[in-house]
Parts: C-alpha cells; sequence; structure tokens
C-alpha cells in the first residue's frame, strides 16, 4: 500500500516537472503571445493549487460531523464486544475511547487491529475484557491538527502503519480521519491537478 501512495504522490510531480521543462525549453519566438503573457502566473497558480496544500481541514470538512463515524465513541468501561459490535453495525474501523465519569475526557482509541492482536490471538475474551485495557492510550496516540498538510498525514501514517489518526486541537479531540479519507483526497486532488496541468498546456489560464 505505502508503494502506491508513493506512486501517486510521485506521478504528479513528475508531470508537473515535465510541463514546467517543456514551457522552458519551447523557444521564446514560437510561444503565443498570450500563453507567454500568462506564463508565470499559470505556473504560480498551478503550485498553489497544488495537492500539496490540501490540509486534513479540507478532509473533516467534506465529512461532516457524523460522516464514517467520525464522532462515535466509547467508554474505557465498556467491553471489547460492545466496542467491536458498535464497529461492525457502524461500518467503521475504529472508536474514540473516553473517560466514564461525567468527565468525558479522551482516554484513548480502540482499533480492530487492537482487537485481533490484544483479544483474538492472545484468546481472551471480548466480553470479559474492557476497551481500558486494549486501547491505545492517548499519550501514545499519533495525532494531526486541522492544518496538517494530507501528505505529512499519510506520511505519519504510512511510516507508523496505523489506519487511523485523531485530529487535534487547541480545544480537545475534534475528529478523527483513516487512510481511506486521506487517500480518497489525495487521488481526487490529483485528478484536479492533472486538469489543471491540462488546461496550462493548451493555455486555458
Amino acid at each position: 500500500m505505502q508503494g502506491g501512495f508513493k506512486q501517486i504522490i510521485s506521478h504528479g510531480s513528475v508531470l508537473k516537472s515535465a510541463v514546467l521543462r517543456h514551457v522552458r525549453l519551447v523557444s521564446p519566438v514560437s510561444r503565443p503571445l498570450l500563453f507567454a503573457r500568462h506564463e508565470t502566473t499559470s505556473a504560480a497558480r498551478i503550485e498553489e493549487h497544488g495537492f500539496e496544500s490540501t490540509k486534513i481541514s479540507d478532509i473533516l470538512k467534506g465529512k461532516g460531523k457524523s460522516a464514517d463515524g467520525s464522532w462515535l465513541f466509547c467508554t474505557t468501561d465498556d467491553s471489547v464486544y460492545d466496542a467491536v459490535k458498535s464497529m461492525t453495525q457502524h461500518n467503521v474501523g475504529a472508536l474514540v475511547v473516553v473517560k466514564s465519569g461525567e468527565n468525558k475526557s479522551i482516554a484513548g482509541i480502540i482499533t480492530e487491529r487492537d482487537y485481533l492482536r490484544k483479544i483474538i490471538v492472545q484468546g481472551r475474551s471480548s466480553k470479559s475484557t474492557k476497551v481500558g485495557d486494549i486501547m491505545t492510550e492517548e499519550n501514545k496516540l499519533i495525532t494531526v491538527t486541522p492544518e496538517t498538510k494530507v501528505l505529512k498525514a499519510m506520511q505519519l501514517m504510512t511510516d507508523n502503519r496505523i489506519r487511523h489518526i485523531p485530529v487535534i486541537d487547541q480545544t480537545g479531540m475534534i475528529g478523527m480521519v483513516s487512510i481511506g479519507d486521506v487517500v480518497r483526497a489525495v487521488v481526487s486532488e490529483h485528478r484536479e491537478e492533472l486538469n489543471r496541468l491540462n488546461a496550462f498546456i493548451q493555455g486555458g489560464y
């Protein structure tokens, strides 16, 4: 999967470099005047709107508050069985874990991987094991902020072999994105960038 991500990223960069290199190699005499006049600003606009500028906040806006189970949670005292059942019902791969009681502050995250590695593989009972016993604790979480670039988030997820990453701001946790969310964002921006490059080549900018 990691190789596929790198291919998505590198393909756009190679194409962009090739286009800009082609522009530099064309003789000034042979360039259409309109193309030459807007060349510099067009190149700048391509850089400005490239997928390198897409942020996690853009993904959250597209997901909405309830999309893809971003706001589903369980408590540390819930059974692993109930947590996994909730994941299955809502078709998500992770739940935010909050502390039991009135405070409801974030305690960590529980994922499908936690269930497989710490319950199934070890032969433990999901009904008698609490979420708090197998979750990834808050102080060990790898997180991003709304301002984190999507490509940076992808790098964090692939380097640490995780598929879900919480989004934190100064008020606390505001959402969660999955590797699927990130890939969709990159593919979408990649497609749009190819269209912009095509328009640039044809003098559409």
